[in-house]
């Protein structure tokens, strides 16, 4: 067998560890349906990770047959003491064991790419986490120090944001030239290991009108269109500053592969908007892909068989995708 065949094959499957989420959510019913269909195990060797006795409630739920499935079976979520639709520490615990033993099993080399069901930040913190959020959390377990951000992704249109979880008050003075380059090459490397060779990449400004001119406001002139020329000098295909309130529609109408945005809800609403139901969020620049759907655990319609898991699937597609090119760069090494 020559070279590219045995790199063909060993990269076939990669191993994704399947984080069980929030337990009162519809986390157990997203995965149940997910691992009955058979073209999730065709494509990937998954290993649950969490409460064998949720999965199958939420198999129950979702109406569906689970397949023999590798679990690592965390004995920390059973569904008679865990009320559906409710946060709890308890249930913020039992996600967050179950995220850092996928994380662990990450970094001894056991696992290509995570794929976690949703999370409740509120739960998380309720049971222990100190973090802001899943991202910050997963770059400290790792120990890594480097670049590193959340994208949103949906379908093949991709988001990412120079500033993220902090007050809107405080965006303007967070801007940088390095921090903004940093976000665009971020996403650069991030989309090319999800199998684009050389991602568009729209940079959109911060003020109206991407700053009139100066009329409302200078950090269209001063930082971010200098941050796009630095981007472009390293090879990087970006242009902007455009205003936020029509790159959106020059990205659905395919000019462009992603948006870089300057805070969390400029990119946000749009991709909710553009479809909620099928968005997916990827943590980008760690040492090992994670994705995760971008809606959250749905309390309000837990237990009730309706969820609709397109974004589950479409985050283990690109998780598939992105533990693949890993695998082969690791094996061309």
């Amino acid at each position: 067998m020559n070279d590219a065949a045995m790199i063909g094959e060993k990269a076939q499957r990669p191993r994704i560890g399947l984080v069980l989420g929030d337990p009162a959510g519809i986390g157990a019913e997203l995965a149940a349906r997910l691992l009955a269909d058979p073209r999730t195990h065709d494509a990937a060797a998954v290993q649950v990770i969490g409460d064998a006795r949720l999965l199958a409630a939420g198999a129950k739920i979702a109406r569906v047959a689970l397949p023999a499935v590798d679990i690592d079976e965390r004995a920390n979520a059973d569904p008679a003491a865990l009320p559906l639709g409710r946060v709890s520490a308890e249930g913020g615990r039992a996600a967050l064991d179950n995220f850092r033993h996928a994380l662990a099993h990450a970094r001894d080399g056991a696992l290509d790419a995570i794929v976690f069901t949703p999370f409740n930040k509120q739960a998380l913190r309720l049971g222990g986490m100190s973090f802001d959020d899943e991202l910050r959390f997963a770059a400290d377990f790792l120990g890594h120090t480097g670049p590193h951000g959340e994208f949103n992704v949906l379908d093949q249109l991709w988001n990412a944001r120079v500033t993220s979880h902090l007050p809107l008050a405080d965006v303007a003075k967070r801007l940088s030239v390095p921090r903004i380059v940093e976000a665009i090459a971020l996403t650069d490397h991030a989309m090319r290991a999800a199998g684009y060779s050389a991602p568009r990449i729209a940079v959109a400004a911060l003020n109206p009108h991407a700053g009139d001119g100066g009329n409302y406001g200078h950090e269209e002139i001063e930082v971010i269109a200098p941050a796009v020329a630095a981007a472009r000098a390293q090879g990087i295909e970006t242009s902007g500053p455009y205003p936020a309130d029509t790159v959106w529609i020059r990205a659905r109408a395919g000019q462009f592969d992603a948006v870089v945005t300057m805070y969390h809800d400029q990119g946000q609403i749009a991709i909710k908007l553009l479809g909620f139901e099928r968005g997916v969020t990827v943590l980008g620049g760690l040492p090992i892909p994670i994705t995760t759907p971008a809606h959250g655990t749905a309390y309000d319609i837990a237990g009730k068989g309706i969820a609709n898991d397109r974004a589950l699937k479409r985050a283990f597609e690109i998780a598939v995708d992105m533990g693949r090119a890993r695998c082969t760069a690791a094996i061309r090494e």
